[in-house]
């Protein structure tokens, strides 16, 4: 049994925050590279080379890569044979504020949807899976709202044709357009019930970029790629910088499908303690 204090939790949930918002992952980074040296149209290649540039300076100044720093998603893997001396989500909570905090990230959090209010730093989303082992894995998604606000999701029925699935994942791409800042970072969630859909979706965004060798990732991202709307919608090849898609189980009389959308500065970090 291995202990793990709240402490050191809320002190690596702080740094993280830090490390999402100010440096890009390193496979989105190169893929923003590789798009850009693909690229012909001359404001496609402009408008990449200001993204790269940004996401250089953000490293480098320790600044924020957008001026969104996003609501703050907590995907947590706690090992079974690990202790948590004292209360995990208290640590992620309190890391999260000191973190955003210490680094000048702007608070983006309303604490009643409805009546809005003043902003804060937290709370936070926290998404706890159980999994084998005496470790505990945090990985933190800051989610801008330009993008997230373009999230899809459908209740097929269980006889939809894949070309239909494929006909609604290129819409939801085709709708965000502009709005969500392309180059995408697609998330595809499908099974389970619309809730797990939605959550699947959320976390295929924190795969790693060129990790999929699935045939309907491939074909998605070309074909969302010929939409011509290109970074920040001013057309080009490059709409898309990976479809990733995670699968669950369903129920025999559904088809679940969700699509979550991340701009162009699709930010995580990770530790193991």
């Amino acid at each position: 049994m291995k202990t793990i204090r709240a402490e050191k939790i809320k002190n690596t949930v702080a740094q993280l925050c830090a490390k999402a918002n100010f440096d890009l992952r390193k496979d989105v980074f190169a893929a923003l590279r590789r798009v850009y040296a693909a690229e012909k149209n001359k404001k496609a290649r402009a408008i990449l080379a200001a993204i790269i540039k940004n996401a250089r300076a953000a490293k480098t100044e320790k600044l924020a890569i957008c001026q969104d720093t996003g609501l703050p998603c907590v995907f947590v893997e706690l090992g079974q044979d690990a202790r948590i001396l004292g209360d995990l989500k208290a640590a992620i909570q309190n890391g999260i504020k000191e973190g955003y905090k210490k680094a000048r990230l702007r608070d983006s959090v309303v604490q009643d949807p409805l009546k809005r209010g003043k902003s804060s730093y937290v709370p936070g989303l926290i998404h706890i899976d159980v999994v084998k082992g005496n470790k505990l894995k945090i990985t933190l998604l800051p989610k801008g709202f330009g993008c997230e606000n373009k999230t899809r999701l459908k209740m097929f029925k269980p006889t939809t044709s894949l070309e239909a699935v494929r006909k609604f994942i290129i819409e939801a791409i085709k709708n965000a357009g502009p709005d969500a800042c392309p180059p995408f970072v697609v998330g595809v969630g499908i099974g389970g019930t619309a809730d797990y859909a939605c959550l699947l979706a959320k976390k295929a965004l924190l795969a790693p970029l060129n990790s999929t060798t699935a045939k309907l990732s491939r074909e998605l991202s070309k074909e969302a790629n010929r939409l011509n709307i290109g970074p920040m919608g001013l057309g080009g090849r490059a709409t898309v910088l990976a479809v990733n898609i995670l699968t669950y189980p369903t129920h025999i009389a559904g088809l679940p499908v969700a699509v979550n959308i991340s701009c162009h500065a699709t930010r995580s970090a990770s530790a193991v303690l």
